[in-house]
């Protein structure tokens, strides 16, 4: 993997960077879920629950296909 130095500003920490660099990573499509969890530094489950709560969709699905899969 490569790294990147870069100098953050003195109110943003090096766990607020990665976490938000694999936010946006994975939102993009760029990584895979369990990608963006080793970049984070968490577990797939706990970057599932921060992504929620950064407003980033963890399922994907498009319109009317959860309802198939449901068989709703």
């Amino acid at each position: 993997m490569l790294s990147l130095p870069i100098d953050l500003p003195p109110d943003i920490s090096v766990e607020e960077a990665r976490l938000l660099l694999a936010l946006k990573l994975y939102e993009e499509h760029r990584v895979s879920l369990g990608k963006a969890a080793e970049i984070a530094g968490y577990s797939k489950v706990a970057f599932m629950e921060v992504a929620g709560k950064h407003g980033v969709a963890v399922l994907d699905y498009p319109p009317g296909e959860v309802e198939r899969e449901a068989n709703l």
